[in-house]
């Protein structure tokens, strides 16, 4: 069993067509399609659909606060 991956495009019409590369002529082949669409750039590079939209000023009722002096002298300690 081999695994041959490649990333191809579909037509106008819908219809995608593979040319899939074998290592023996006249054979007969099973063949398993796993069909995922790639990220388009107007998804944001892999997030879904919508994300930011809905997650957009989640965190406006439990605001971030960020201390002043931090924790730098406890750092130092522990080096």
């Amino acid at each position: 069993m081999e695994t041959i991956r490649l990333r191809s495009r579909s037509g106008e019409d819908g219809i995608l067509h593979l040319d899939l590369p074998v290592t023996m002529k006249e054979v007969e082949w099973d063949v398993t399609v796993t069909l995922q669409p790639v990220a388009l750039p107007s998804q944001g590079k892999g997030y879904p659909a919508g994300f930011f939209e809905q997650t957009y000023g989640s965190c406006q009722d439990d605001p971030i606060v960020i201390d002043d002096e931090g924790i730098y002298e406890e750092q130092d300690n522990v080096l």
